[in-house]
């Protein structure tokens, strides 16, 4: 008897799509969202900081924006919940140009593309902004608006404020909704395309995503020995003539591979900060760093 059962197509692959985290059960185009969905979600990234973390960074206030259209497009309660979750992962990009991310995430969330591709996309665009974001911002916008409304200050005139205040955020207002209808209305256009060619935007955005992991390890980890071999009256520094010779930033490398695996193993992002300040108190004390 068991030999002549027989599972109805519809049936099998709606449970082969349950049992897979990495695809939403629905994968019908979700529901268009308007201006007015649009410019709400651009207010809500103004939060994008209020809950800022060291263990997930601006995951929060990044779940809090997208949370109203991640409601509309997302009608099933699982697919929704999923979405939550993958958007409630490590999340770092400028807070002024975040909703360039957000309007190319929102419009592949439309289009059911399956979580991990919309977690690579969101890391490989988010990370570069925000050094994009600093060199646009604190560097440039900010010094020429701060010139302008000081020289009215101190000509004893209360403008200064009033026109840095206004020329700052008009720039900053104007790229925040800006962008995020920009990039909406492009992930949108893109929508068939990515469709036909999901595999290939995963593994892309995965290529990128790594890409830029690798530049910020070697950019921001700073992690370097002052041990010495003597040998006669030679000197020999291990870290300059040595290991950098070898591998610049490999040290560096060598901790985020480990720290890595001890997440893997379920270690608290904490809990390795924490080690990471003892180990850099007791090296510098011991001299080995």
């Amino acid at each position: 008897m068991g030999s002549n059962e027989q599972t109805l197509p519809g049936v099998a692959d709606s449970a082969a799509v349950e049992k897979n985290d990495n695809v939403y059960e629905d994968q019908r185009i979700g529901a268009e969202l308007t201006k007015q969905d649009i410019n709400r979600v651009a207010w809500r990234s103004m939060l994008l900081q209020a809950s800022f973390n060291y263990e997930r960074m601006q995951a929060s206030g990044w779940l809090y924006g997208l949370l109203p259209a991640l409601k509309k497009i997302h009608t099933n309660k699982n697919d929704l919940a999923r979405a939550m979750k993958g958007h409630m992962g490590f999340f770092n990009t400028h807070p002024f140009l975040v909703t360039f991310v957000i309007g190319i995430i929102l419009a592949m969330e439309r289009s059911k593309q399956d979580v991990n591709s919309i977690q690579s996309t969101k890391i490989a665009v988010g990370a570069p902004l925000g050094g994009i974001g600093d060199a646009m911002f604190w560097l440039t916008l900010l010094p020429i608006c701060g010139g302008i409304g000081a020289s009215l200050a101190l000509q004893g005139s209360i403008l200064g404020a009033v026109i840095f205040i206004v020329l700052f955020n008009v720039v900053h207002l104007g790229l925040r909704f800006g962008l995020a209808h920009y990039a909406y209305r492009m992930g949108v256009a893109a929508i068939p395309l990515i469709k036909a060619n999901t595999r290939k935007v995963g593994h892309a955005a995965s290529i990128v995503g790594m890409t830029v992991i690798g530049a910020l390890v070697a950019t921001y980890v700073r992690l370097a020995t002052t041990l010495e071999i003597t040998a006669g009256d030679a000197v020999v520094k291990l870290q300059t003539d040595v290991i950098d010779k070898l591998m610049p930033a490999f040290l560096p490398l060598v901790y985020t591979l480990c720290m890595y695996a001890l997440v893997r193993r379920g270690w608290s992002p904490l809990r390795l900060i924490g080690i990471t300040v003892v180990l850099g108190v007791v090296g510098k004390f011991a001299h080995f760093l």
